[in-house]
């Protein structure tokens, strides 16, 4: 069984770029913070884990998907990332490809729903996949083939792991946020429930539709699920958008386009022609002793 380490290259684009000096910049004066974090943490990952197989997923609209058709409030808080840090989005998809790995970016989909394509891909074929991401929402995708790192932390979960952190199972995490909401992605969830009643419903009913099915036997379960009565009123108003935010939070695996090929997916090393010519052109130069080339 092939195991395949899949980036979710948002959360350390974005890292780089709010902790590194502005002054990071290549030879014509343009910011290249957030690329040279990006290379950075893509080496050190390459050094670290030793992967057989390499994918780099990208986002390419940072704030909005095709989610904002659904309901487009999907992340309209956040503010508008700087044009400088979307300038480099590209930059950071080159030395990905460069570096040696397969890299997948999509107009419409997250970079989380080409990792869910992916996975799904995977594990039809038989393989696993560990998803090197700081983001919650993809504990979804967690099972016994597919394990989540949280690199920056060293963090590793399993099923068992999301279970003990969240207080639901990898396949409740949708459910999760159905209820309890997500503010990084301004999910609403409903209105009043925060994440300890959300995993304690969860518990009892197992899914969000189980419970919306059952509903009219939580006032009677004030002995199992503090505030029962308070609860079952804001669930019975909140039906619509409960179910709306499990949508809006559920990872599509249905992406065009994307393929789990392993023989494309494996990992070779760097290209020491696109490298020079990369690095050369960025300015980075001393980092580029710390590059895995073929052969």
């Amino acid at each position: 069984m092939a195991k395949v380490h899949l980036v979710d290259a948002s959360p350390y684009i974005f890292r780089a770029h709010f902790s590194l000096p502005s002054s990071i910049k290549t030879p014509d004066g343009r910011p290249v913070a957030a690329s040279y974090g990006f290379v950075s943490f893509l080496l050190k990952l390459i050094a670290d884990e030793k992967p057989t197989h390499l994918v780099v997923a990208f986002d390419r609209h940072l704030n909005s998907s095709f989610r904002n058709e659904i309901y487009p409030a999907y992340k309209e808080q956040r503010e508008a990332p700087p044009p400088e840090l979307e300038a480099q989005i590209d930059t950071c998809l080159e030395i990905a490809a460069a570096i040696g790995a397969a890299t997948f970016i999509d107009d419409r989909h997250e970079a989380d729903d080409l990792i869910g394509a992916l996975c799904e891909g995977l594990e039809k074929g038989g393989h696993g996949a560990v998803i090197v991401t700081s983001d919650k929402d993809l504990a979804q995708l967690v099972d016994e083939r597919i394990t989540l790192l949280d690199f920056g932390k060293g963090l590793r979960l399993d099923a068992a792991a999301v279970l003990e952190k969240f207080g639901v199972r990898p396949d409740q995490i949708t459910d999760y946020l159905g209820l309890a909401g997500d503010t990084v992605d301004n999910i609403p969830g409903v209105k009043g429930i925060g994440p300890k009643s959300a995993a304690e419903l969860l518990a009892h009913f197992g899914h969000l539709e189980d419970l919306y099915q059952r509903l009219e036997e939580l006032p009677w379960l004030s002995k199992d699920i503090r505030g029962a009565k308070s609860l079952h009123a804001k669930l019975a108003a909140s039906r619509e958008i409960a179910l709306l935010s499990k949508q809006l939070a559920t990872v599509t695996p249905k992406v065009p386009g994307v393929k789990a090929d392993l023989k494309s997916l494996e990992y070779k090393g760097a290209d020491p022609a696109r490298i020079e010519e990369l690095f050369k052109r960025l300015g980075f130069n001393k980092i580029r002793e710390r590059v895995p080339f073929t052969g």
